[in-house]
């Protein structure tokens, strides 16, 4: 570049011009321009500079800011070449060729050099005039300017600069054509760039992957409505990072604040996931000991394991690990899928895969070496490679696993099932991760199994037992007598309830039927055997002593007493009698009498189809194992032919959300409408059962149901 103050060959000689230029200078209009672009800029020094002659003349405030007095100046641009930082001449000298060559503005910011040797920064501002005899479009003849100190300026520019270059975040600048004007070090290490390579580059051109993303969405948001925004959002590889973002708009472009938070991302994620898995292992827990059923148990496995873990998943139950068929030993039991259209496929491979697996199968591995087998990929390559050719392969295909693990579940020392859940192509594999998760699960599944299991057994032969003693009733000819128990869901399906019915000896020649409908109080073990021997005391007492029903409920109190049962039960005791021949007009008469101890009351149900009650409140007396020397109330009443009785437990009527006693009119009421149905004992059971309990009964119950019947052939 030219010194400036050189002359250009072709312009006028400086002699040829002297005298306009010289009256130019000194006249009162370069004066006046001077002065008020002096002004324009806030007061700040002039100049002016006679390009014909070289002479340049700055006012006291300018030489001020230099650091000179008119005698040290000397009035020539090499002087003001000479104050320029050395760095920043070429710069200004570039700026003021261009104005002189264009005959237009100058405008340059600098430092100089002061004599002390301190730095000082100058902002100036000129423009160059032609020579009024060259015309408008002469050659400039004149530059004149004013300039000012930004050095304050610039050094609070440096302290922000410092704070941008020093803090953790990273920051960068970009203008309003999207064009990096500033980037810091934090910046340049997470966007993996220097910044000789950023600045001036377009932002959608250096990371295109944020065009159409929440990057672009955000920033041209805040753009566009001139407020502020902050989110957060994820840049693919090569970044491959979380960042959490604040952009400010202004007239310059937008300013943008960024941190990466890829780790607390992964850490937020890793808590989630683990409370996700927290919340699954307690589902599971609380699904599986929420029932007693085997079978049940392993049906809610396999819903809470689709989706939260799995695409899809088989559950088995292994009935007997140790027969020499290991295929006669498992049982598929469970099965889901995520996807409603898949569920069939799911139903039919899993009735299809164990009779089609070889020895070598996944399943087989994982029961015979008691340990979890892993198929990170190609799981449906895998699996199928140890089924024969068949629609179990073919179902297998369809459902296209790519991941698999299988589980076994083991509790006690024997395993008491499988799981096996599969994951498709648009899912993560399966990790080593996953398989700790579903032993957690496996090992809580497998306890619950086995437990429910060992219930079961213990449950059936409970049951087993107390029906043996719950023996089938007398069938005279001119009664139908019906009997059911229903044991409670939710506690042991053993207790205290029962029923019984036999033939007492009778001086009319026919034997009377006595029938008992009794309640020992307790749900377990020892009240079904307490109930077995109050039970056996009453029917043995009845049949040695033919005594009627109050009597005998009092030699139940004394023999209670005597051998210190320690137990209390509720019983209603009913003789049905037939008059001796000849005692009366009709020797059809068919008499009922009976005793409560503490019992709801028996209905009857009469042929014109209404509903009584065989007791109130006042013969309701105290129950059995209270007080021997009660006295015990007897009622009689008679039962026409087609009239029914029907003896309960409280199980049948008593409820956590019903009273007795309304549960007591609901039974009533469910008579009165089976009336005219015309039903058999047996189906009046199953009707009267069916509207009054659930398939879960609170409490055990006892029915028994005695029909007159209507004639005898």
């Amino acid at each position: 570049m030219p010194e400036v103050g050189a002359a250009s060959p072709d312009a006028p000689q400086p002699q040829e011009r002297a005298s306009s230029a010289s009256s130019l200078m000194l006249g009162p209009e370069s004066d006046r321009v001077a002065w008020r672009l002096a002004v324009d800029a806030a007061g700040v020094g002039a100049f002016v500079w006679d390009l014909v002659t070289g002479e340049l003349r700055w006012d006291g405030r300018l030489l001020e800011l230099f650091g000179l007095d008119e005698e040290s100046f000397g009035g020539t641009i090499e002087t003001f070449n000479r104050c320029v930082h050395p760095d920043d001449l070429p710069r200004v000298s570039a700026a003021l060729t261009r104005a002189i060559e264009s005959c237009g503005d100058y405008d340059a910011e600098y430092r100089v050099v002061l004599p002390s040797g301190c730095v000082r920064w100058l902002e100036a501002r000129g423009r160059a005039l032609p020579d009024p005899a060259g015309g408008p479009e002469g050659p400039a003849a004149l530059l004149v300017g004013a300039a000012y100190d930004t050095t304050e300026v610039r050094d609070g520019e440096a302290r922000v600069g410092r704070v941008l270059e020093s803090m953790s975040s990273a920051f960068l600048q970009l203008d309003v054509d999207w064009r990096f004007t500033y980037v810091n070090t934090e910046a340049e290490r997470l966007l993996g760039s220097p910044r000789t390579d950023l600045l001036g580059e377009s932002l959608w051109e250096t990371f295109p992957a944020a065009l159409g993303s929440e990057f672009e969405e955000h920033y041209r948001g805040a753009v566009a409505s001139g407020r502020p925004v902050s989110f957060e959002a994820f840049y693919p590889p090569p970044l491959d990072a979380w960042y959490e973002v604040r952009a400010w708009p202004s007239p310059e472009g937008l300013a943008v604040y960024f941190v990466d938070i890829t780790a607390r991302r992964e850490a937020q994620e890793a808590l989630d996931r683990a409370a996700r898995r927290l919340a699954l292992l307690a589902s599971v827990s609380e699904a599986l000991t929420s029932t007693l059923d085997p079978a049940e148990g392993v049906s809610r496995l396999a819903d809470h394991l689709v989706p939260e873990l799995a695409d899809w998943c088989l559950v088995t139950l292994v009935e007997d690990p140790h027969t020499s068929d290991w295929r006669r030993g498992l049982r598929d039991v469970g099965w889901a899928h995520a996807d409603p259209a898949a569920a069939e496929a799911v139903r039919e491979y899993a009735s299809l895969r164990l009779g089609a697996m070889t020895d070598e199968s996944y399943l087989a591995r994982a029961i015979r070496e008691t340990t979890p087998v892993l198929m990170e990929s190609d799981a449906a390559a895998l699996v199928s490679a140890v089924l024969v050719p068949g629609r179990a392969r073919d179902r297998l295909a369809e459902l296209a696993p790519v991941s698999a693990v299988v589980v076994p579940l083991r509790a006690r020392g024997r395993t008491v099932g499988v799981v096996t859940v599969f994951r498709g192509a648009a899912r993560r594999r399966f990790g080593r991760d996953d398989v700790v998760l579903l032993q957690d699960i496996g090992s809580r599944a497998a306890l619950a199994l086995d437990n429910a299991r060992l219930y079961a057994g213990q449950r059936d032969v409970a049951e087993a037992l107390q029906r043996s003693m719950l023996t089938d009733p007398p069938q005279p000819e001119h009664l139908q007598i019906v009997a059911r128990y229903a044991p409670a869901g939710e506690v042991a399906r053993i207790g205290g309830d029962w029923y019984d019915a036999f033939l007492q000896p009778a001086s009319t020649g026919v034997p009377d039927v006595v029938v008992v409908v009794g309640d020992v109080a307790g749900h377990d073990v020892e009240a079904a055997a307490a109930m077995g021997q109050v039970r056996g005391l009453l029917r043995g007492i009845a049949v040695h002593s033919g005594d009627a029903p109050a009597a005998i409920l009092s030699g139940v109190d004394s023999v209670m007493e005597s051998l210190q049962l320690g137990a209390t039960a509720t019983a209603v005791v009913a003789r049905l009698e037939h008059a001796a021949p000849g005692e009366g007009p009709d020797d059809d008469v068919l008499t009922v009498r009976w005793a409560h101890a503490g019992h709801p009351p028996a209905l009857l149900l009469h042929g014109d189809g209404s509903v009584s009650r065989l007791a109130d409140e006042r013969d309701n007396d105290l129950l059995l194992g209270l007080d021997p020397a009660t006295s015990r109330v007897e009622r009689v009443t008679t039962l026409e032919r087609g009239a029914t009785l029907v003896f309960y437990t409280d199980g049948l009527v008593e409820r956590r959300d019903r009273d007795i006693d309304v549960g007591i009119e609901l039974l009533a009421e469910l008579l009165r409408d089976t009336a005219s149905d015309g039903l058999p004992a047996d189906d009046l059971c199953d009707r009267l059962l069916a509207g009054m309990i659930d398939d879960r009964p609170e409490d055990d119950v006892a029915l028994l149901v005695v029909r007159r019947v209507a004639q005898v052939l």
